[in-house]
């Protein structure tokens, strides 16, 4: 008899625990992404280099992500996601730099809070050739060399975020607290937008502001804004994009001129069978610069891609960057450049688990 209630009470607990398990679920998942790079016009001595780079297409990350069935069509997510620096085996930032985030999702949408990639980004990374590559794109943020970037902020600390549907509209909106005593406007961020994805058209529009501090000299505080336009055309095998980003910087400091770029980007992907082909042409008009600093940079890049399987790829990836008037330009928007022009070749793996 005592053997009998103990198997009870032991089959009851792995009822239990089995039913805990399928009403919750949890992921570790990452993308590794190496590559070696060979580039012209780099390093304190303006010369040529060859190195090992942390994500060449995509960045190198590891994150655990899950959920838990609240019943009625409610659920309680999470998602903890860091970097990672494939070549040193660094972490790329914080622990969890890239999200750190938990909320609710049901049909209303998905709301969470801490930090994450804004509604600007999650838009504008589907309508960029590249894919945000770090090696080699300027559809998110610019060339790292120069005055400024003239980019976006791909995400914000103190966030409340959410994100819905209908049909093939998607939209959202991000604030992210300042957390100032005595203002909150002092140090707050919000992106808005929304997409939408026919059967061979795509569209694509959102707006960001990001506000610094007020200073005591001025009484006035930096603000910059980002909006971006984009639209692809999908027939077949085929897909061309095309996208845009008007950037302003208004500054608050007396003697700090205020900044506006727009970036202009154009793209075709072509897929045969295991191939995809990719080319692309970036564009930035600088504006309120003096003549002679107006880089105005332009870059062209080229891509092969092999897929080895559904999870692993191979690359290859060449780029070649100008700029106007002897300014310095870079290709990528991590490395800074010492030279007008720079060219750059990259060939490598990338791994999904």
């Amino acid at each position: 008899m005592k053997h009998s209630a103990l198997a009870l009470a032991v089959m009851a607990a792995l009822s239990l625990n089995q039913s805990a398990h399928a009403q919750s679920n949890v992921q570790v998942y990452g993308l590794i992404d190496a590559g070696v790079e060979a580039v012209n016009h780099a390093g304190a001595n303006d010369g040529s280099m060859v190195r090992v780079i942390s994500g060449g297409k995509n960045t190198s990350r590891w994150g655990l992500r899950g959920s838990e069935d609240l019943g009625n069509g409610l659920k309680a997510v999470y998602n903890l996601e860091g970097g990672i620096l494939l070549d040193t085996g660094a972490a790329d930032g914080a622990l969890f730099r890239r999200q750190a985030v938990v909320g609710l999702e049901g049909d209303f949408g998905r709301l969470v809070l801490g930090r994450s990639f804004t509604t600007t980004y999650d838009l504008v990374i589907k309508f960029d050739p590249l894919g945000f590559a770090p090696n080699y794109s300027w559809a998110t943020t610019g060339s790292a060399t120069g005055p400024s970037k003239y980019g976006m902020t791909t995400a914000f600390d103190n966030l409340a975020k959410y994100t819905g549907t209908s049909g093939n509209f998607t939209y959202g909106a991000t604030i992210g607290l300042g957390e100032q005593a005595g203002s909150t406007a002092d140090g707050r961020k919000y992106a808005v937008g929304g997409s939408w994805i026919g059967k061979s058209v795509g569209l694509m529009a959102s707006y960001e502001q990001v506000n610094g501090a007020t200073l005591a000299a001025t009484g006035r505080r930096d603000r910059t804004t980002a909006y971006h336009l984009g639209a692809d055309y999908r027939m077949g095998s085929w897909r061309a994009i095309a996208g845009m980003r008007g950037y302003k910087l208004v500054a608050g400091r007396a003697a700090t001129a205020d900044l506006r770029g727009d970036t202009y980007w154009l793209g075709v992907i072509h897929t045969i069978d295991k191939f995809t082909l990719t080319g692309a042409a970036y564009h930035i008009n600088t504006k309120d610069l003096p003549v002679a600093r107006d880089a105005d940079p332009t870059m062209f890049v080229a891509r092969a891609m092999y897929a080895l399987s559904k999870r692993t790829d191979l690359y290859l990836v060449g780029a070649h960057a100008k700029a106007d008037h002897g300014q310095p330009i870079g290709l990528s928007r991590d490395d800074v450049g010492t030279g007008s022009t720079q060219n750059g070749v990259t060939a490598g793996i990338q791994h999904r688990f």
